[in-house]
């Protein structure tokens, strides 16, 4: 393996679109504040196991395993995950009390009122299946939905804040629909962990409370239900403190007794739809008959071959693995592992690929079943290939463009200035039965919505959507939003291939920046022969539209003088990805889950 000089740095830092506005406005909202989860005290009450996790992770070590692995942003929902590969269940069981879990102790990322992408390796069949459970847009929307009286674009977050951006989510349909194909444990089961600590109360972690002291009572505290869960006597929950959710505990368990429809249906959705309709000054469109019709669609995979290996994601309305994608192809012809990690040659190529996949993203990724889109062009070898070559240079290129991959539909569509926002979770899992899966889950910002309904939080999705309808240029958006649609997405949970068989399961949060992040964390692995951790855990570089965004407070920016003299935009910023991975070798498992957030691996 070839060692560099910065693969173990242990990153703790603080807290915090094809247009440049867009760029400012992304960069303007600052992401989740990173954790320091190594203190003793953070995590009161963990098992012997997990707190062994806690100190891997503070010590730069993965976590070893033979038979199963499971890695998440929080320790109590890793547990929960944990105890069910115990016992025997699948990785779409334990993802199912993973997630439940998640919506309680991490709301502020993920949890019953958004949306995921799952992927899934069956160890039986060979098969990589993966499944949208993306959140859409009402029935009632239309592509003004973000104008306003003069037809202009809203302000961001004056449009993320109450009903308006409101879809309807997708997340309970997929544990359904997951359990339903691969599930092995009974259903009413997996909710027992998230109905106990609902009930009798979960610590308030370290991260959970630092975001809501950010977010203040004045940005949280416009709806009743949220001020009063997240500021009881009007305070900020604190650190340690013990947070009951009763509401959230009765629509657990009205799940584990009648499935997803008590959720699309009855008293859960019309509670829901009253928090959508209802909000002040901001209501939503959502209605009952958009919750009845809500449907997880099975996609088909988006695999691209790097370094002898497959590549798999989720395909659109995830942007995620078609970009990923094409950054490794379009690496495939240079040897970054003769480079290494500490060149700043190997992030000049890495900066530049990033940079013409996100050109491409702009111009041609939205919903499949709403716009035409090239997937299979854009990853053809003879693409990426050209593109590749554009590569070639010493310096960094001075503009990108999209590229034409041999698609009559490529002029038809204008830039997409639509942002997302650092937010968002991960699980990774993988079973004693070989099965392995990959979900990225979300409620798009931290907060999402603000608004809360039967103890959880719903989601602001519908601002990924692009606000505007047309380009300067007079061109449609693809991205735009129309009724029915699913707004495009960065999410990029991942299972790599060598031979057919899982190596690497990873994926991460982080809006629109998880594309460099993911695609970062497998060249580390694959081309510079780090473990899991490391490579979870090495500083990032991250290029999406032209500046080169380096990670604050980490060896990283000894690399910034060499990459401006290459003619990148340097800025310095703090970049807290979520990474949770998971490698597969013949000797067993290793799990790593990222330094910056507070989540650990399990395994056994």
């Amino acid at each position: 393996m070839k060692r560099i000089g910065w693969v173990a740095v242990l990153v703790l830092g603080g807290a915090g679109l094809g247009t440049a506005w867009a760029q400012q406005e992304a960069d303007a909202v600052a992401p989740e504040a990173a954790t320091d989860s190594s203190a003793p005290e953070a995590f009161a009450g963990l098992g012997e196991a997990a707190q062994a996790a806690l100190a891997a992770k503070a010590e730069g070590r993965p976590v070893s395993a033979q038979n199963w692995m499971v890695t998440a942003a929080h320790p109590l929902a890793v547990e929960a995950g944990a105890r069910v590969l115990e016992q025997g269940g699948s990785a779409a069981d334990a993802m199912v009390a993973v997630q439940v879990v998640l919506g309680l102790v991490e709301p502020q990322s993920s949890g019953l009122g958004g949306g995921a992408f799952l992927v899934w390796h069956d160890a039986e069949t060979g098969q990589i299946t993966t499944l949208d459970a993306r959140e859409t847009a009402p029935a009632a929307a239309t592509p003004l939905l973000f104008l306003d009286d003069a037809g202009q674009p809203l302000e961001f977050m004056e449009a993320v804040v109450g009903g308006r951006s409101v879809g309807t989510p997708g997340t309970p349909a997929l544990l359904e629909e997951a359990h339903r194909r691969w599930g092995r444990a009974n259903w009413a089961g997996l909710f027992a962990d998230g109905i106990r600590l609902a009930e009798e109360g979960f610590p308030v972690s370290p991260r959970l409370a630092e975001l809501v002291a950010g977010e203040g009572i004045e940005a949280l505290g416009q709806h009743d239900a949220t001020r009063d869960y997240f500021f009881p006597d009007g305070q900020p929950v604190a650190m340690g403190a013990m947070l009951q959710n009763p509401d959230y505990a009765e629509v657990l368990r009205a799940l584990a007794t009648h499935g997803s429809r008590a959720f699309y249906q009855g008293e859960i959705a019309e509670a829901i739809v009253a928090a959508v309709r209802g909000a002040e000054d901001n209501p939503g469109l959502l209605a009952m008959e958009d919750l009845a019709r809500y449907r997880v669609i099975e996609r088909p995979p988006v695999c691209v071959e790097y370094r002898d290996h497959d590549v798999c994601g989720m395909g659109p309305p995830s942007s995620g693995a078609l970009t990923v994608g094409q950054i490794l192809g379009m690496l495939g012809g240079y040897d970054l592992a003769a480079l290494g990690a500490d060149n700043p040659e190997s992030w000049r190529l890495i900066g530049d690929a990033s940079r013409l996949a996100f050109a491409d993203r702009e111009r041609y990724m939205a919903d499949s079943d709403f716009v035409p889109i090239p997937a299979e062009g854009l990853i053809a070898p003879d693409y990426l290939a050209e593109r590749g070559a554009l590569l070639s240079g010493d310096d960094s290129l001075p503009e990108v463009a999209p590229g034409q991959p041999g698609w009559s539909h490529a002029m038809l569509w204008g830039r997409d200035n639509a942002l997302e926002l650092p937010s968002t979770s991960h699980i990774s899992i993988v079973d004693a039965q070989g099965n392995a899966l990959s979900m990225t889950t979300t409620i798009e910002n931290g907060f999402g919505s603000r608004v809360m309904a039967k103890g959880f939080l719903l989601n602001n999705e519908l601002t990924d959507f692009s606000f505007a309808t047309h380009d300067e240029a007079g061109w449609p958006i693809a991205n735009r939003v129309e009724p029915g649609k699913r707004p495009r997405s960065s999410m990029a949970p991942s299972i790599v291939l060598k031979d057919g068989q899982p190596v690497l399961v990873i994926g991460s949060p982080g809006g629109s920046r998880i594309i460099g992040y993911v695609a970062r964390a497998i060249i580390a692995h694959l081309d510079w022969g780090l473990d899991v951790q490391q490579a979870i855990a090495l500083p990032h570089l991250v290029n999406r539209f032209g500046p080169m965004d380096v990670e604050a407070g980490t060896e990283a920016t000894a690399l910034s003088e060499a990459l401006a003299a290459m003619g990148f935009e340097m800025n310095e910023t703090e970049l807290n990805s979520g990474l949770q991975g998971i490698a597969i070798a013949p000797d067993g498992l290793t799990g790593g889950a990222d330094p910056r957030r507070e989540g650990i691996a399990l395994g056994g």
